[in-house]
């Protein structure tokens, strides 16, 4: 991959000649498009595209390209982000006593097929710092209780800057984040919920599901807001069951299903091919 190649991301309210500018913006500015997606929403009205493309005028600066194209976002009403593809996010991965997701994480990242770099793992118990070690990443023991809350909340943001981190994931981190910090980290946090939303929302959700018996269970990967569970949905991951399945069959797969949409959810986020669309997210897979 070239360090000349970039994604530019935006959304703006619909309106005729929007991907007519941007294409010529970047013509103008010696720019070839390699991939191009685009959605309008015709209920929200507004508009969303995804572009990777290569800065081929070596005359043009990274610098350059995004102060001029600001022009353009001003005039269209356009939230607008452009990245370096080469750039690889660094993420921070925040998890209790279960660590099939966490495992998965670094399993993928270690071996290439997730382009991301763990810069640390946070936990609020110590079990899981083996397989950290394994690894080579840094782990941090966060201890939480209700009064301590606060301080711990207000590490995890000084770990997050100290480590520059892009991105903070909920890998079964079985502790509920107050708004404060869901503000802070707004459009940064993804978090994995071992259940189908809006179904079996908190403890023992496979044995929910089991007493209902129900015919597919899921897991959700979405983005963290103060609203407990409620968050911008990324990505969903289901399997069928059916009455001979036990509580805890129907937790081991349930487990597998967490590892595939969370990772689907982080790979999408840190290829910038998640834009938020109010209570809702645009995926350009």
């Amino acid at each position: 991959m070239s360090d000349r190649e970039y994604v530019l991301t935006l959304s703006c309210p619909d309106r005729r000649g929007i991907v007519a500018a941007v294409s010529g913006f970047l013509a103008d500015h010696g720019c070839n498009i390699t991939e191009s997606q685009q959605y309008g929403d015709r209920i929200a009205g507004r508009f969303f595209l995804r572009v990777q493309l290569i800065a081929e005028d070596p005359a043009v600066s990274e610098d350059a390209l995004r102060a001029d194209f600001a022009a353009l976002a001003a005039e269209f009403g356009m939230d607008g982000e452009l990245r370096a593809r080469t750039s690889r996010p660094r993420v921070l991965v925040m998890v209790s006593k279960l660590g099939h997701c966490l495992n998965d994480l670094l399993y993928r990242q270690s071996s290439g097929m997730l382009d991301i770099e763990i810069a640390a793992v946070v936990s609020n118990h110590r079990d899981l710092q083996p397989l950290a070690a394994s690894y080579q990443v840094n782990f941090h023991h966060v201890p939480v209780t209700p009064e301590t809350k606060p301080d711990a909340e207000a590490r995890l943001l000084e770990l997050a800057d100290s480590y520059g981190v892009d991105l903070v994931v909920l890998a079964r981190y079985m502790q509920v984040l107050s708004s404060d910090l869901c503000a802070k980290l707004s459009g940064r946090i993804i978090n994995i919920h071992h259940s189908f939303l809006p179904s079996f929302k908190g403890a023992r959700p496979y044995h929910q599901a089991h007493a209902r018996g129900v015919k597919l269970i899921g897991a959700t990967a979405h983005y963290v807001t103060a609203d407990l569970d409620e968050g911008p949905i990324i990505e969903q991951e289901v399997a069928r069951v059916d009455h001979t399945h036990t509580p805890d069959q129907l937790a081991a797969l349930g487990r597998d299903l967490e590892c595939l949409a969370l990772a689907r959810a982080v790979n999408w986020h840190v290829e910038r091919r998640v834009l938020l669309n109010g209570a809702k997210t645009v995926v350009f897979r």
